[in-house]
């Protein structure tokens, strides 16, 4: 369900503002769009909400007749974060496509200088930046957040000792990052994507803030790590939650790795680490709320082999010791 409405020619930069029951928020994040001062390519999607978010994104852009290429559609169904970006991969036409999310605001220079970072930096596929973060009203909260270090590698998700990746909001990448290895296999989009990346070269995060990142208590970060969950149940909810991502990061890395042909034996030797690293953090949680005891000693012993993993592993040993009530846990 797309409908193109101008036909400038070649553009480096596919925008891919994609968006989830963004009512509110859509005419804000398309304005953000439009306002960039690079001419793109700007798909605006929905992802099949419930709400009008597709109908006034067509009502908004109605008559469209600026610098930029811009189109609107609708999946057929809902597909999730990973399978709605799978699609508009496969029918973005620039060299690099970069995502905004229809509850956040991009800066006007965004697209601008994520192609001069790429262009400066060949061996780059993937790039975030900091952001300033805001409520669902537009008020401040906190001011240049940054995930990620200026400069990363394979290396650093071996020794990082934490699982985090780019923003999902703030990525952009290289179309091979996607034409390698094709459709994501997961929810966790930002893990999946800059893992793809890393495995081709290296990713950047930007210092300048340049993005106005929302914070949306029904956002998918938020939901699969229970971040407003006050229930009792919010532990468990967290655990089976990451447990099931973890495990799909390291499916599609894993997937990722095998068809690399080219890469060389010490990376693939810290790429096939981080796979390691995803299934002994996915094992450990799982074991901990399931399993007996005895069971936790293999993910902790695993572990604490892994320099990146090894306090987590350590903290885990001592949770061997309280009843499983004190971490939040029924039993």
């Amino acid at each position: 369900m797309s409908a193109p409405m101008s036909t400038n020619s070649d553009f480096a930069v596919s925008i891919l503002l994609i968006a989830y029951r963004a009512a509110d928020t859509i005419i804000a994040a398309i304005d953000a769009a439009l306002a960039q001062t690079l001419p793109c390519e700007i798909i605006v999607s929905d992802d099949c909400s419930p709400d009008e978010t597709y109908a006034i994104a067509q009502r908004h852009l109605a008559g469209y007749s600026g610098p930029h290429r811009v189109s609107v559609r609708q999946c057929a169904q809902n597909r999730g974060v990973a399978g709605h970006l799978s699609e508009l991969f496969a029918l973005a036409q620039g060299r690099i496509f970069l995502i905004m999310a229809g509850d956040d605001l991009s800066r006007p220079r965004r697209a601008a200088a994520t192609l001069a970072a790429f262009d400066a930096n060949p061996d780059v596929y993937a790039l975030g930046s900091a952001v300033d973060e805001i409520d669902m009203q537009g008020n401040p909260l906190r001011r240049g957040v940054r995930h990620m270090p200026a400069a990363f590698g394979l290396d650093y998700f071996v020794r990082a000792g934490k699982l985090a990746t780019l923003l999902g909001a703030t990525l952009a990448l290289r179309r091979e990052v996607f034409a390698r290895f094709g459709p994501l296999r997961a929810s966790a989009e930002d893990n999946i994507l800059t893992l793809r990346a890393v495995l081709l070269g290296r990713g950047l995060c930007l210092d300048e803030a340049l993005i106005d990142y929302r914070q949306n208590p029904d956002s998918l970060g938020n939901w699969i790590f229970a971040r407003h969950d006050d229930t009792p149940e919010r532990f468990r909810r967290r655990y089976e939650r990451t447990v099931r991502m973890y495990r799909d990061v390291a499916d599609d890395l894993e997937t990722a790795i095998a068809g690399l042909h080219e890469l060389s034996a010490p990376r693939r030797a810290l790429a096939d680490r981080i796979v390691r690293i995803y299934r002994i953090e996915a094992d450990a949680r799982s074991a901990i709320l399931d399993r007996p005891r005895r069971e936790w000693l293999d993910p902790i012993w695993r572990g604490l082999r892994e320099p990146g993993l090894r306090r987590k592993s350590a903290e885990r040993a001592l949770k061997l010791l309280v009843p499983r009530r004190w971490f939040g846990l029924r039993r």
